[in-house]
């Protein structure tokens, strides 16, 4: 397995690990205008040097991805953060370590950077995933809360 960063011909299989996802909304990932979405927002990711997808490819296929964004905070001394988020695995290979390595790998990088911490969010809902975390030495230390302010 190799974890690389994403490139635009990866976008569709990206967009389809979202849609395997049991949680989502179901994605139409032919929409026009859902394409066009994640396109651009692919682009501004890709042109901001502290964010960055990256995708697990196991025998020339994407089968995971995450997004990796550098946070420098003013506090602690102005503390960089690395923050992770949209983590997927293909359902039919969960559990065989892509997740494992691709948070391994997000650790490894937010190290070399000089991070202070490693920080992500995960649904409620995910208790298989936050006992992954947990194996993986992340703790629940705050609470997290969100305002929407447009429909999903």
């Amino acid at each position: 397995m190799h974890i690389r960063p994403a490139r635009r011909g990866d976008l569709s299989a990206i967009v389809g690990l979202f849609a395997d996802d049991e949680l989502n909304v179901p994605i139409q990932p032919t929409s026009e205008a859902l394409n066009r979405g994640y396109s651009e927002a692919f682009d501004a990711i890709e042109d901001d040097p502290n964010n960055r997808v990256y995708v697990a490819e196991l025998h020339g296929t994407v089968m995971g991805t995450f997004q990796l964004t550098f946070i420098r905070q003013l506090s602690q001394r102005g503390c960089l953060v690395a923050q992770v988020e949209s983590v997927h695995v293909h359902s039919k290979l969960r559990s065989g370590g892509i997740g494992a390595a691709m948070l391994s790998w997000a650790i490894a990088e937010a190290r070399r950077r000089g991070c202070i911490r490693v920080q992500l969010t995960s649904s409620l809902k995910r208790l298989r995933a936050h006992q992954f975390y947990e194996r993986l030495g992340f703790r629940a230390t705050h609470k997290g809360m969100k305002l929407f302010l447009l429909p999903a």
